[in-house]
């Protein structure tokens, strides 16, 4: 099968699975044991905390394990409660539908309007309107379209009246240089299972000072912030994935932005094709397209069964009429977002598979 869809998850390299499996087996204590196996098993969280630490530059101290980006974000917004909630249009649901489902928690929730390229207009939103306390979630990187956001202005508007800025960072993490001290976000979300590493696992960064409430209660675990013995084996598999990351980053990218930059070329090729958000700056690995008049679940299916794996820009909303809110919030005519695919590329990813794709894509629209 060709894969596609590395924005949905990753394979687990194979050397990420091999620092894991002595946790499942013969180093399995509870790291809140104060025996050597629960020694073994803290000091290996406390490794892998140093892993993800070193690569968004941020102190290992700072950083909360959760069981993945969804909750590290519902985690983010308990912090929130009582303010003035700021998100963009463009969200993860995790965050959207988190904001709105407990909208009773906040004094409001504010919209951040998105251009044309799927970027979050900085000049919509008055300085004046952020006010004292109030809380912004703005991703780094949008997930459908790859459009990277500019956070760290945003930083700039909102530190300066007073409020805390945190980001979605889900995307970005490995296919971007991420750091956190430079961004100077108040919280970041990561997940382990976008950079090849295990899913059930990710992290909750903070700056000291941010006050945090609790999801989850019943233990002391993760300074009382996450409650709940450890998944340890996948603590360790992340805390390798980060590292593998961090050392090969700028090969990554590359490969990436190569096969990106010949994808497009080829797809350029299909009559009245359109790539959305093609005038923003977008993730190395990412190209979101469409095509008027063609269903893009019914595209995503007849390459699935040519053994190529995409995703579709609607997904979220399969078998509704509804078109992908981020599409939507770019003004993207309905019957063009309808027959949005994405694809996302990956580390191993090759240019003959392109070339396959671009083919079988070809035909298949040929048909339609």
């Amino acid at each position: 099968m060709i894969y596609f869809d590395h924005n949905a998850t990753t394979a687990v390299d194979e050397r990420v699975v091999e620092v894991m499996l002595p946790y499942f087996r013969q180093l399995y204590g509870n790291p809140s044991s104060l025996y050597r196996l629960g020694r073994i098993a803290r000091s290996a969280i406390d490794t892998a905390r140093e892993q993800v630490g070193s690569l968004i530059d941020a102190p290992a101290e700072q950083i909360l394990f959760t069981n993945g980006g969804t909750e590290a974000n519902a985690l983010a917004l308990a912090s929130a409660q009582g303010k003035r909630l700021w998100i963009s249009a463009i969200e993860h649901p995790s965050v959207f539908e988190n904001a709105h489902r407990r909208a009773k928690c906040f004094q409001s929730i504010n919209a951040l309007e998105v251009d044309t390229s799927g970027v979050v207009l900085f000049e919509a939103v008055e300085e004046q309107a952020i006010q004292a306390g109030d809380f912004v979630s703005l991703m780094l990187a949008n997930n459908e379209t790859g459009a990277i956001q500019p956070v760290e202005r945003w930083v700039d508007k909102v530190k300066a009246r007073g409020g805390l800025l945190h980001t979605d960072a889900v995307q970005a993490l490995g296919k971007l240089p991420v750091s956190f001290k430079r961004l100077g976000v108040d919280l970041m979300t990561l997940s382990s299972h976008k950079i090849y590493g295990p899913k059930g696992c990710g992290a909750l960064v903070w700056q000291a000072g941010v006050e945090m409430q609790p999801l989850i209660y019943g233990g002391d675990q993760e300074r009382g912030l996450r409650s709940g013995t450890e998944n340890v084996a996948a603590i360790v598999g992340f805390g390798k994935a980060a590292e593998l990351a961090r050392l090969e980053l700028d090969a990554r990218i590359k490969h990436a932005q190569s096969l990106r930059i010949y994808l497009e070329q080829q797809l350029k090729t299909i009559s009245g094709l359109v790539i959305f958000a093609e005038q923003s700056e977008r993730l190395p690995n990412t190209v979101q397209f469409g095509v008027p008049a063609v269903n893009g679940e019914m595209l995503l299916m007849q390459l699935d069964q040519k053994q190529i794996a995409v995703s579709s820009g609607s997904a979220c909303a399969a078998g509704s009429e509804h078109i992908s809110p981020v599409l939507a919030a770019m003004n993207v005519e309905a019957t063009l977002a309808k027959s949005a695919i994405r694809v996302s590329l990956g580390k191993d990813n090759t240019q003959p598979e392109v070339d396959l794709f671009v083919s079988v894509l070809k035909t298949l629209l040929a048909r339609n």
